[in-house]
């Protein structure tokens, strides 16, 4: 990747790479919580935010015309929803 490439960028693609590179990371979460089978040191209150930040950024980036952040913003939706989801999951297995 050049650096003239990068700086030639517009502000919702480098946007939308940050929200598809928080995906990637959410995932990982998600791979190593299966792994795992065991939820320790997540608070679930800090997710739910930012699962429904995510939520609002999916509303909210057509109105800006902001296609890339959309379609990024859809995939770390879906991840953190996922994690959300597997937290529960994990959380209750644990009690029972």
């Amino acid at each position: 990747c050049d650096i003239m490439e990068l700086m030639s960028l517009t502000p919702d693609q480098i946007n939308a790479l940050f929200e598809f590179c928080g995906a990637v990371f959410i995932l990982n979460h998600c791979r190593v919580l299966f792994k795992a089978k065991q939820v320790a040191g997540v608070s679930l209150l800090s997710t739910a935010f930012f699962f429904l930040w995510g939520v609002w950024n999916v509303f909210y980036y057509p109105h800006l015309d902001q296609w890339y952040s959309f379609y990024a913003g859809l995939c770390i939706t879906a991840a953190n929803t996922l994690w959300i989801v597997m937290l529960v999951h994990y959380s209750r297995k644990k009690r029972v």
